[in-house]
């Protein structure tokens, strides 16, 4: 069992629904020390890389890439999930759904930000059915930026997200992935990973 596994275990809560909570430590209150040991462990994961930006989607994603990009030493870009005043030019836009809010939102990347000569590592706090991800991989290759990999916290591997993601051909580093989770007992499965 690895770091973030254990920190599920002990601080996470299964909600109906296939909700799991991890609010306590990763995406409302942050334990910047196991942030740290994330950015550091999604940088060996993906090694060798020529990562130019680091990308992913406001706002649980930004507190786990912002480590991953100190560790690479390149900017962290986040698509923003309205388009807002100070957002001006021309921008990249992708609809997401969003499993754990239940809703569709359109997010919106600066071409500024992102061009041919990029190469993204994509960051996200949680994959369940993939619509972020697909989004933020359109986002990329309408810049026509290559994708380096995927690197997610927590992916929840009954849901189809991981295999659609993986069955595209890009390198997905889950560093947690649940199997299975009962919410009347509270336990949580991992699946086994080499």
């Amino acid at each position: 069992m690895n770091f973030l596994e254990e920190r599920i275990i002990k601080d996470g809560v299964v909600k109906p629904g296939n909700v799991l909570k991890v609010d306590s430590f990763l995406n409302h209150q942050m334990d910047i020390g196991l942030m740290d040991q994330m950015g550091e462990e999604f940088h060996a994961r993906f090694a060798g890389k020529p990562v130019t930006k680091v990308l992913t989607i406001e706002a649980s994603g930004i507190g786990i890439a912002y480590p991953v990009a100190r560790c690479f030493g390149v900017p962290l870009v986040f698509a923003k999930k309205s388009k807002s005043v100070n957002l001006d030019g021309d921008l990249y836009t992708a609809e997401v759904e969003s499993f754990t809010h239940k809703n569709k939102n359109t997010v919106v990347v600066s071409k500024r930000f992102l061009s041919a000569d990029d190469h993204v590592l994509i960051i996200d706090d949680f994959l369940a059915n993939g619509c972020a991800l697909q989004g933020l991989i359109s986002i990329v290759e309408s810049a026509g930026a290559t994708v380096e990999g995927i690197g997610i916290a927590v992916e929840k591997g009954f849901q189809i997200g991981g295999r659609i993601i993986r069955n595209l051909g890009y390198q997905l580093e889950s560093l947690a992935i649940v199997e299975s989770m009962d919410d009347t007992t509270g336990t949580i499965c991992f699946r086994e990973q080499g």
